[in-house]
């Protein structure tokens, strides 16, 4: 027989073991888990808080397990994303120097003017042609200036590299570089 005394430092772990016993045949991990912290004293670890699944009625849990909501989900949890979105990762430090790093993909897709303009083709110009009438494909081929807050977005996407001035041989764009004629 067992004194009450050596039974109390595993009181919390009654719960996890408990929970373990049912989902042991589910998950083989738990049973691992189990294995390896049953020699641990586990007294300052709460219990949790929010019931688990195996404490939820059937009908619930079957819900949750086949990826259906339940009223109960909808009411106290937010919404989960279905979808990951893409995002364009800016290096603040890099691992050899610490600069910042430029994202290639504005340098490939944009022109940046020496006035702090930046030049675009429009979107979709490559995209489905054989649906789109020639006007609309000539309208897409054309170039046009970003908003200001995508160039200051783009500006700091850049490093000061790409913000000098270049003098290009036959340049297309010499004359836009500079820009005249302002009211100020």
């Amino acid at each position: 027989e067992v004194p009450a005394t050596a039974l109390r430092p595993l009181g919390s772990l009654r719960h996890v073991l408990s929970l373990a016993h049912r989902n042991v045949p589910r998950d083989p991990c738990v049973a691992q888990l189990v294995s390896r912290f049953s020699t641990f004293n586990l007294r300052h670890i709460k219990p949790p808080a929010v019931s688990t699944i195996a404490n939820l009625t059937s009908p619930l849990r079957n819900n949750l397990i086949y990826g259906h909501e339940s009223f109960v989900l909808k009411s106290g949890s937010p919404p989960i994303p279905r979808f990951q979105q893409s995002v364009r990762t800016l290096t603040y430090f890099g691992l050899r120097r610490g600069k910042r790093k430029t994202v290639k993909a504005v340098v490939k897709r944009f022109l940046r003017l020496h006035c702090g303009l930046w030049v675009r083709r429009k979107a979709g110009y490559k995209k489905k042609l054989w649906k789109k009438s020639a006007d609309r494909k000539r309208r897409l081929r054309q170039h046009v200036f970003c908003n200001r807050t995508q160039s200051k977005l783009l500006d700091k996407m850049t490093t000061d590299f790409w913000k000098r001035r270049n003098w290009y041989v036959n340049d297309p764009y010499q004359m836009y570089h500079d820009r005249t004629n302002l009211k100020v």
